[in-house]
């Protein structure tokens, strides 16, 4: 019989990038990273935070989000450079992004690096909370108060910045696993999160 494997015995990493958004006829490209390590056990662990060197300007509406500018890339490795950074952090954990379209294609930049299992908290909180009005982040973490908490880890730092949004990320994973009382249930529950299943997680 297969062991199952329990969230309380697992190691966490979080994950967000920010980039430098799309435009006709070019691929955007990522120009932050941030990376927060998170357990069930510790909490929120080591951090990873860059900016990214790229070629591509930033565009404006991409600017008016997060605010980097092309200056704040000056100096700045690529996101190749820092290939032996991101494989220690993520390695041989379980891989968390709020939406996490946008970190698995940038990871793609290395193929073949079997990073995973996955875990999207946006798709959590869509079936922890279906009746809620808004899943972006922001809106997540204002909703279980956990923004204050946040700002007492990250003084200095604000939403959109890579790290900011994966600490908060970590931090709303936190709660949802604490609110549900999941920390000793299966694995499979964060990575194929069920309606019905979680709905009766509640209610008990």
């Amino acid at each position: 019989m297969t062991p199952v494997t329990l969230i309380s015995n697992q190691q966490f990493a979080v994950i967000d990038f920010e980039s430098a958004g799309a435009s006709r006829g070019r691929t955007d490209v990522p120009v932050q990273v941030g990376i927060a390590l998170w357990s069930p056990s510790e909490g929120l662990g080591e951090s990873l935070c860059s900016f990214l060197s790229t070629n591509q300007k930033i565009t404006w509406s991409a600017r008016r989000v997060h605010r980097i500018s092309d200056q704040d890339l000056a100096g700045a490795p690529s996101l190749l450079s820092l290939w032996p950074e991101i494989r220690r952090f993520l390695a041989d954990r379980v891989v968390v992004a709020h939406g996490h379209g946008t970190e698995k294609r940038f990871l793609r930049a290395f193929p073949g690096h079997s990073f995973g299992p996955w875990i999207d908290t946006l798709s959590l909180s869509r079936a922890a909370w279906p009746e809620l009005p808004s899943f972006a982040l922001g809106d997540l973490c204002e909703q279980f108060n956990l923004v204050s908490r946040l700002n007492e880890i990250h003084a200095d730092r604000r939403w959109h910045d890579a790290l900011y949004d994966a600490s908060a990320s970590a931090l709303l994973l936190d709660h949802l696993i604490g609110s549900l009382g999941l920390v000793e249930k299966p694995l499979d529950l964060l990575l194929h999160p069920d309606l019905s299943t979680w709905q009766a997680l509640r209610r008990s």
